[in-house]
């Protein structure tokens, strides 16, 4: 039997607001920190948990500096955070393909 791809889920990346977080960031390469707060509809504190979050995980960089004269928070992907956007979406890519080809999945014993 093989694996299920739910089993592959990382939950680092997988809850919500970080998979948010990951997927905006590796589209724009280098993110600020308000406009993910704004995107993702958070508040500052909630944001800074998912990020000390993945950043602990070794997924994200952040930067810390100025524009002008207002302190910014920049957020940028690591590889090793590239690597686990790919292989989630992969996984959540298996997962969808089995619910929309649902005549290839097997059945449960009763």
């Amino acid at each position: 039997m093989t694996d299920h791809p739910a089993n592959g889920l990382d939950d680092v990346v997988h809850q919500r607001v970080r998979l948010g977080i990951m997927t905006i960031t590796h589209q724009a390469r280098q993110v600020e920190f308000g406009f993910l707060r704004t995107t993702l509809q958070l508040t500052a504190g909630n944001l800074g948990q998912h990020l000390t979050v993945l950043e602990k995980a070794e997924l994200i960089q952040i930067e810390k500096g100025y524009e002008g004269k207002r302190p910014r928070t920049w957020v940028t992907l690591t590889a090793a955070g590239q690597a686990a956007l790919r292989d989630e979406v992969a996984r959540l890519k298996q997962l969808i393909q089995q619910v929309e080809q649902p005549e290839t999945q097997p059945t449960a014993d009763r």
